[in-house]
């Protein structure tokens, strides 16, 4: 399996509102850190998560967490 490309060595701090997301697990999508669909084709697929109350959230850009699609602090190795 390939590894996903990285998109930014930070995470992206969103506001996000009640609802369902889809976070770019390829790193390819040019609305990071959300999908756009430019993994078609490829063997990654959207993590989809959903969020009951409004909150702030610090979503993974470098594709690399072990929590997706929150940051672990991993880019910090990269």
């Amino acid at each position: 399996m390939d590894k996903p490309l990285i998109a930014a060595k930070m995470p992206a701090q969103v506001n996000l509102e009640p609802g369902q997301y889809f976070w770019c697990a390829c790193g390819k999508s040019s609305n990071q850190p959300f999908c756009n669909g430019s993994h078609r084709g490829g063997e990654f697929t959207p993590v989809i998560f959903r969020i009951d109350q409004k909150q702030e959230a610090w979503l993974c850009q470098c594709k690399q967490t072990k929590n997706p699609p929150y940051c672990d602090g991993t880019h910090k190795t990269l």
